[in-house]
C-alpha cells in the first residue's frame, strides 16, 4: 500500500520542509557548523575541513553524516518490517523521526545561545547526531510518500523546476501548470520561512532546544493525525 494523494498529503509535506528549515537553523547556527538533513553541504565541510581549511572543525560534519546514515538505515529497516506486517509505515516514521528530534531537542538543552565559532562540545555532537537520525529517517520515509515536487529536506530540485515549468519548451517535459508550481513555490517558500523563523528565534535568544522542540511537536502532530483518520482516507492498494 501506499499513502493516498492529494492536498492533505502535500500540505504535511510541506510543514515538514518547513520545519526543516528550523531544524537546519540550530544545526548551522548553533550546534555546528553542520547540517543535519542537507548532507551535501556536510560532505563539503569535511572535505574541506580535511583540506586544513582554517576554523572548519571536521568532527559536526562527520557525526551529522554518520548520524545520518544510521537513521536513513534503520528507517528503512523498520518501516520495511512495519510495512510487510501490512501496518501503515507512516505514522511509525513519523513518530520515529519526532521521538529522535525531541532527543536531541533535551541533549540541546545544555548548549547556550547563538555563539558562532564557539567550542563544539560533546553535547553539541551528540544532538548533531541525534537530529540527523531523525533527518535519516524523514528522508526514508518522504522517498516513500513520493510526493512530486517536495522533497522536504532539500531546494534546489524544486527551484529548479519551478523555474523550469516557466520555460514553455521544459515545461511539458519536468511538469508544468498551476499545481505543479504551486507545489514547487510552496516547498521553496517552506524552506525559506523555516529557515527565517528558526534564525529568528535563536537570535531572540530562544533557546535552541525549544527550536527543536516545536518541530518535533509539528511531525508529533502530523503523525497523530495520520494515525487517526480512517485507514481508507490515508491509503491506497498499489
Amino acid at each position: 500500500m501506499k499513502p493516498r494523494s492529494g492536498v492533505g498529503l502535500t500540505s504535511a509535506m510541506v510543514v515538514l520542509t518547513l520545519t526543516t528549515g528550523m531544524i537546519e537553523a540550530v544545526s548551522f547556527l548553533v550546534l555546528g557548523p553542520a547540517f543535519t538533513a542537507v548532507q551535501t553541504g556536510n560532505i563539503l565541510f569535511l572535505a574541506f575541513a580535511l583540506a586544513g581549511a582554517a576554523d572548519l572543525p571536521p568532527a559536526p560534519a562527520a557525526v551529522s553524516c554518520a548520524g545520518f546514515v544510521a537513521g536513513a538505515v534503520a528507517g528503512s529497516l523498520f518501516e520495511a518490517v512495519v510495512d510487510v506486517r501490512g501496518r501503515r509505515w507512516l505514522v511509525p516514521g513519523l513518530i520515529t523521526e519526532a521521538l529522535l528530534l525531541v532527543c536531541g531537542g533535551l541533549v540541546a538543552w545544555r548548549v547556550g545561545a547563538v555563539d558562532p565559532g564557539g567550542p563544539v562540545t560533546r553535547h553539541h555532537l551528540a544532538a548533531i547526531a541525534l537530529v540527523a537520525a531523525a533527518m535519516g529517517v524523514r528522508n526514508v520515509t518522504t522517498m516513500r510518500v513520493k510526493v512530486p515536487d517536495v522533497p522536504t529536506t532539500v531546494s534546489t530540485r524544486a527551484l529548479t523546476a519551478l523555474l523550469g515549468g516557466l520555460t514553455p519548451a521544459a515545461g511539458h517535459r519536468i511538469g508544468s501548470g498551476l499545481r505543479h508550481e504551486g507545489r514547487r513555490f510552496a516547498s521553496v517558500a517552506a524552506m525559506f520561512a523555516g529557515g527565517l523563523l528558526g534564525a529568528w528565534l535563536l537570535y531572540a535568544e530562544v533557546r535552541p532546544a525549544i527550536v527543536l522542540l516545536i518541530p518535533a511537536a509539528l511531525v508529533l502532530a502530523l503523525g497523530l493525525t495520520f494515525w487517526a483518520l480512517p485507514r481508507h482516507r490515508v491509503w491506497e492498494t498499489g
